[in-house]
């Protein structure tokens, strides 16, 4: 009857399925597998807590947000706007493909610049956006004392979703292939501890360098793919149809 304590797992999904509150569903979940399992609500509990503070360090992460929407409602993304706008000739290819390679390189020396919440949203998206509406209508000038941006060449929301979508994809690939050109990472030490146990004898710095070319191939892909993205658009906006 070892597969009565898998029951926690039916629960979750039974309570994402009906959409219940995730918490309670997780909790409730714990719960059940514990009690199934011979784990009396006294130790449960004491397992929840120490848990809770051994992890307590993601909780720091909310932190964060509230400083990101203040800085945001003082300008923070007009500041970022007004940056591209003073460099002639940016295109949002170059400047995206830019970042992909930064990004690859920081993921190489294991730097990190903050992510989607604090870095790609109120930054670099914004950064992106405005290089498009520049290369389209140069001769607009936009509006900077309005704390939210809008558009000069007003695209519409399904194009500035593909902006948005633009500048996440460029954070996910180019952290997921630059971690793993770094040895100390932790998806190349669970890379190189699997294949350890499945009798390979594979270092993580042979990993690292294993994925080294594999990280160039798709700075080479992303850019060109960023390129193509750019391009369509501005032919879809210079050509009057939008």
């Amino acid at each position: 009857m070892e597969y009565i304590k898998l029951i926690g797992v039916l629960i979750i999904v039974v309570g994402f399925i009906l959409k219940l509150d995730t918490i309670a569903t997780v909790l409730i979940a714990g719960l059940v597998t514990a009690l199934v399992s011979g784990i009396s609500i006294t130790e449960f509990l004491e397992m929840l807590g120490s848990t809770f503070v051994s992890q307590r360090y993601v909780s720091i992460f909310f932190l964060t947000l509230p400083m990101i929407g203040l800085a945001e409602a003082y300008g923070l993304k007009v500041q970022a706007v007004r940056l591209i706008e003073r460099m002639k000739g940016l295109s949002m290819g170059v400047f995206y493909s830019a970042y992909f390679v930064i990004r690859l390189i920081c993921g190489l020396m294991n730097i990190r610049l903050g992510g989607h919440p604090s870095f790609v949203r109120p930054i670099v998206e914004p950064m992106g956006e405005a290089a498009l509406n520049a290369a389209i209508n140069p001769d607009k000038v936009q509006d900077t004392n309005q704390t939210q941006t809008t558009p000069v060449n007003n695209l519409s929301e399904k194009d500035l979703d593909t902006v948005k979508g633009l500048a996440a994809a460029n954070e996910n690939f180019g952290n997921f292939y630059g971690q793993n050109m770094f040895a100390g990472s932790a998806g190349v030490l669970l890379i190189a501890a699997t294949m350890s146990e499945l009798g390979y004898d594979v270092s993580p710095a042979a990993v690292a360098l294993a994925a080294i070319p594999i990280g160039i191939i798709s700075g080479f892909v992303g850019s060109a793919y960023n390129f193509s993205i750019d391009k369509a658009l501005q032919a879809k906006y210079k050509g009057g149809k939008k």
